[in-house]
């Protein structure tokens, strides 16, 4: 049994989490942070967790967070960075689901995020936790960098060709959509349900902060290689889901079905689908699958790949608990094996 805190409890994240960790059998939830609502029982906020989670919430200065054996942040960008430095010296293991520890060079990720990185040692050590990938780093992470939720659908699409080496890497695209609870649980006028029901937009087309995320892990996967990368997200009229459509011209012909099966075999969250399919986000909503099929249309040169998972379960709090079991030695499914819900 591990103890666990959580940094940033009132959010969409934050009671994903709650509700996977709750249901964990290694796990016992000690302490769950929110400065503005410190005493507040979390079931008040949160019915879901009535009977599940009978802690309140407190201030992180009276978390003791120290006596953990991981705390998780699931807080807005900037604030683990400020705070990691301390519980890694004091033996805690981290995990952060914000973006402060996913980008190596300090510099292009101040200019993403628009401020002055806290710790940039940290980031120097910090693994990336994508588990198909760095499993083996993970077990020994002291600082845990979670992927952000179009970086993990695009990367695990993207993955089987890049490493094989079978597509041209100057030419990538990803066209990704995802529901409204990517944007977090803050009021904002976009995200209202007058202003995103039925309508469709595309976003950040100029530039988004997950583009260099998405883009270290490829030239990652590549062997160094430089990538070129078009990404363009998109705000469609759903709660849950991300679904990335991402294309890709081939350098080498290639039993497509079969690389991705390949690739994929044994990977417990991940699920590549029979030739010809075309999943859909309602099939892995609430549930930390990703699930990929992969086509050659008419047979050409082009590869379209399909990859759809839950924003915030593998695309957040999920991965982050599939993380944590690596980390600490658990069955990496446990807590984690659920049937998504339909419809």
């Amino acid at each position: 049994m591990i103890k666990v805190g959580v940094v940033g409890g009132t959010g969409y994240t934050g009671v994903e989490l709650l509700r996977l960790l709750a249901r964990h059998p290694g796990v016992q939830l000690t302490a769950i942070t929110s400065r503005g609502e410190a005493g507040m029982p979390v079931a008040d906020m949160f019915p879901s967790l009535r009977r599940r989670v009978d802690l309140k919430f407190v201030t992180p200065q009276d978390a003791a967070l120290e006596q953990c054996d991981v705390v998780f942040f699931a807080t807005p960008n900037g604030i683990a960075m400020k705070q990691a430095a301390e519980l890694v010296a004091a033996g805690v293991r981290v995990i952060d689901l914000a973006a402060d520890f996913r980008i190596r060079d300090i510099a292009e990720w101040e200019k993403w995020y628009g401020m002055s990185h806290a710790a940039p040692d940290l980031v120097a050590e910090a693994v990336y936790g994508l588990p198909e990938v760095n499993r083996d780093k993970i077990r020994t992470a002291r600082v845990l960098a979670n992927p952000g939720c179009y970086p993990t659908a695009v990367q695990l699409g993207f993955l089987p060709l890049v490493e094989a080496g079978v597509v041209e890497l100057s030419s990538l695209v990803a066209d990704a959509k995802s529901g409204v609870s990517g944007a977090g649980r803050k009021a904002e006028v976009h995200t209202l349900f007058a202003e995103a029901a039925d309508s469709f937009k595309a976003y950040g087309v100029g530039g988004h902060r997950h583009l260099p995320e998405i883009r270290q892990g490829l030239v990652r996967m590549a062997g160094d290689q430089a990538v070129g990368l078009t990404f363009v997200p998109h705000l469609t009229p759903m709660i849950r889901g991300i679904h990335a459509t991402l294309y890709g011209r081939l350098s080498k012909d290639v039993d497509l079905q079969a690389l991705f099966e390949t690739r994929f075999a044994g990977e417990p969250f991940v699920d590549v689908m029979p030739a010809g399919s075309h999943p859909e986000t309602r099939s892995v909503r609430a549930s930390n699958m990703c699930r990929i099929a992969v086509h050659r249309p008419q047979g050409g040169d082009t590869v379209v790949v399909l990859s759809v998972i839950d924003n915030l379960v593998k695309g957040a709090a999920g991965q982050a608990v599939q993380n944590m079991n690596i980390m600490f030695g658990f069955d990496e499914m446990q807590g984690l094996d659920i049937v998504p819900v339909s419809p």
